[in-house]
């Protein structure tokens, strides 16, 4: 019986491990793709504008 219980947490992990797959790859497309890319978009348009702004200022 121990080798129960010493089977029992790995398998366990394994099974949350798959579903977080899973779940990783139903994301990715269709629409919540583009919302993401639109979200990544505008925050590296902000770092852009943040970092040409701050070197326009040292010189």
């Amino acid at each position: 019986m121990e080798y129960v219980s010493a089977l029992v947490p790995p398998v366990v992990m394994a099974v949350f491990f798959v579903g977080l797959i899973v779940t990783i790859v139903k994301t990715q497309g269709g629409a919540n793709k583009a919302k993401e890319d639109a979200a990544v978009d505008a925050v590296l348009a902000r770092a852009e504008h943040a970092r040409q702004t701050h070197r326009d200022t040292e010189t």
